[in-house]
């Protein structure tokens, strides 16, 4: 799955163009539409020849609209830069370029639109030429360019092959188990409540998820998942999602927001960074600016601590310690962009080195500067934890391979990574990465947290059941649960530790009821079909399950005490008569065939006797 962002200066077609390109008006607002200028993001999705649905985020081009333009753009795969050929290379073309590039995107598609309005050859000859120079510089040196027209249709065909193999040449969306949903829209829709859509990084959302909307803490639970309009049972990272949630209300989400799996993210309001400032932002950064920081679709503003140095001038590379005003929900790795508040003017941009720092870093330390470069760079053992961020344990050999390290430089990392608590080792010489190894742990109670607040009266939650939800090996989930002191586990079944039924009030008073039934009739008790009748199906199940109840037959059930009763009673006529029939233990018990061959039938599936003809004796 993909997203790809337009990206140019206002009025070049970037709307007009997706709406070629895809039958789909990006341009959603009536005041879009009037004033036939995008103000905020359009989104739309272009089927490809593979069969694959490829999103396409639309964002404005004026500069009063920079900011949303900033929102769309954090979850991009690639992007397709828009440039009239009536105009060339504008203000908002460079400013995007900056933008892309502080962001980390490397791969683009350059499309010269509104060819229809020159008739020129000299003229577009001239526009390319300029277009390269102002992208020699910037990793979309040699993008594809392709002059198509919107209004005619010229030039479209080839885009769209063009764009088809673009997408065939980026590299894998990451999947490490920790989703994330930068929202970028909210609305509601009547009789489904709270939808909230963006694209999705980092692991799949799966229909009946228990979620947690980050900074705010407010849970929820996906109701229904579309992609693409299409509803699905599992979204996957890099796709376009919306997600209807249960438990949230509308003024409870917001643009900014993150969706997540609970326990994965804390957020933050102080994060270590580094940070280019560029060439043609002037003055320089300095210590303690207010500055505008922008990630994912978030926004905040945020104090820059410049450390190392006075001040990062234009064009320079420095280290930053950011002391936000909100929390944000951030991950290292990920990138941002920093704005001027006044004048509004994008400054620069960086990578997270530490979403958590320790302290509050004093400016002109060495040890610091030269702990935030390694954590930047990484260790051999921290990359090696980072390529073990996989969905299963990876293999010895094959990690040894993705590091690119000698026998011995790879065991001296991987001791270290298992030392500094970045590795976990796994049984077949496996490994998982720390990251990845807490997320399957505390999937692992969120999933049985959901399972028993959707079922109360079930003492335990299947273990097949559980490792399809998490989607992960059996073997895996094994090794997982022996590290994991919350979890009571069997070969069948899991529970939370502080699970327990619990009746309500009134379903104890059936539950009484009932016992008053069985009591009254120890060894003609009623059935299950009549014990259901009196207190409901999931209530006599969970007395089975809690051992109150004992089910010997589909429909033959005793009272613990009466069936404990019976067995010592069988026992004692085995021993005593060398045998037991069906007519002895109803003679005994005051008690029916149909209890009595019932309760013979279960003894020996226990193992507890064992059939001779007619008669019972004790198993050999």
């Amino acid at each position: 799955m993909r997203v790809i962002g337009t990206a140019g200066h206002v009025d070049h077609g970037k709307s007009t163009l997706v709406k070629r390109l895809t039958g789909i008006d990006p341009d959603r607002l009536a005041e879009e539409q009037a004033r036939e200028l995008t103000i905020d993001l359009g989104f739309a999705w272009l089927p490809l020849a593979t069969g694959e649905l490829l999103g396409i985020v639309d964002v404005p081009g004026h500069r009063d609209f920079i900011e949303n333009m900033l929102a769309g753009v954090g979850g991009i795969d690639a992007t397709l830069l828009v440039i009239a050929a009536d105009e060339g290379v504008m203000p908002q073309t460079r400013e995007h370029l900056a933008i892309l590039q502080l962001l980390g995107i490397e791969r683009a598609l350059i499309a010269l639109t509104k060819i229809d309005m020159i008739d020129d050859t000299d003229w577009l000859a001239l526009i390319e030429q300029d277009i390269r120079t102002v992208l020699r510089p910037t990793p979309f040196a040699d993008a594809p360019l392709y002059a198509v027209s919107a209004r005619t249709g010229a030039g479209i065909s080839e885009l769209v092959s063009g764009i088809e193999q673009l997408v065939t040449q980026l590299p894998p969306r990451m999947d490490n188990g920790q989703p994330r949903l930068p929202i970028d829209r909210v609305f509601t829709m009547p009789g489904f409540g709270t939808v909230v859509t963006g694209t999705l990084t980092g692991g799949a959302l799966r229909l009946g998820d228990e979620v947690i909307l980050q900074p705010t803490g407010i849970r929820g639970r996906i109701r229904t998942l579309q992609s693409y309009r299409q509803s699905v049972q599992v979204a996957l990272p890099g796709s376009r999602v919306a997600v209807n949630l249960a438990g949230v209300d509308q003024y409870e989400a917001a643009r900014g927001s993150v969706l997540t799996l609970p326990n994965l993210f804390t957020p933050t309001t102080r994060i270590d960074a580094q940070y280019t400032h560029l060439p043609d932002a002037t003055p320089p950064l300095a210590h303690n600016a207010q500055v505008k920081l922008f990630s994912g679709t978030a926004e905040t503003t945020a104090r820059a601590r410049v450390l190392g140095v006075d001040a990062i001038a234009p064009g320079e590379t420095g280290w930053l310690q950011l002391e936000l005003r909100t929390p944000l929900a951030i991950a290292r790795g990920d990138r941002f962009i920093l704005r001027r508040p006044s004048p509004p003017e994008t400054i620069g941009g960086g990578i997270v080195v530490d979403p958590y720092p320790a302290q509050r870093w004093k400016r002109f330390h060495p040890e610091v500067l030269e702990s935030l470069a390694l954590r930047l760079r990484g260790t051999p053992a921290e990359r090696i934890a980072q390529l073990a961020e996989t969905s299963e344990p990876i293999k010895r050999a094959v990690l040894q391979q993705a590091a690119g390290l000698s026998p011995v430089d790879f065991d001296t990392a991987l001791e270290d990574a298992i030392a500094n608590r970045l590795l976990t080792s796994f049984p077949n010489d496996t490994f998982l990465s720390r990251v990845r190894t807490h997320a399957l742990l505390n999937r692992i109670i969120n999933e049985l947290d959901i399972f028993h607040r959707a079922n109360p009266l079930k003492a335990a939650m299947p273990r097949e059941a559980l490792r399809s939800r998490i989607g992960i090996r059996q073997a895996t989930l094994t090794a997982l649960l022996a590290m994991q002191t919350d979890v009571v586990a069997d070969e069948q079944r899991l529970r939370l530790n502080s699970h327990q039924i619990h009746f309500t009030p009134a379903q104890q008073a059936l539950v009484d009821q009932l016992s008053a039934q069985m009591d009254a009739t120890s060894y003609t008790p009623p059935s299950y079909t009549d014990a259901v009748a009196i207190v409901g199906a999931d209530v006599l199940d969970a007395l089975i399950e809690l051992g109150d109840i004992v089910r010997v037959q589909p429909d033959v059930i005793f009272s613990r005490a009466a069936y404990e009763t019976l067995v010592s009673g069988v026992l004692h006529l085995i021993d005593t008569q060398g045998q037991v029939t069906a007519a002895m233990l109803r003679d005994a018990f005051g008690t029916s065939r149909k209890y009595a061959i019932g309760l013979l039938e279960y003894l020996d599936t226990e193992g507890i006797t064992q059939r001779e003809g007619d008669a019972r004796v004790r198993k050999a």
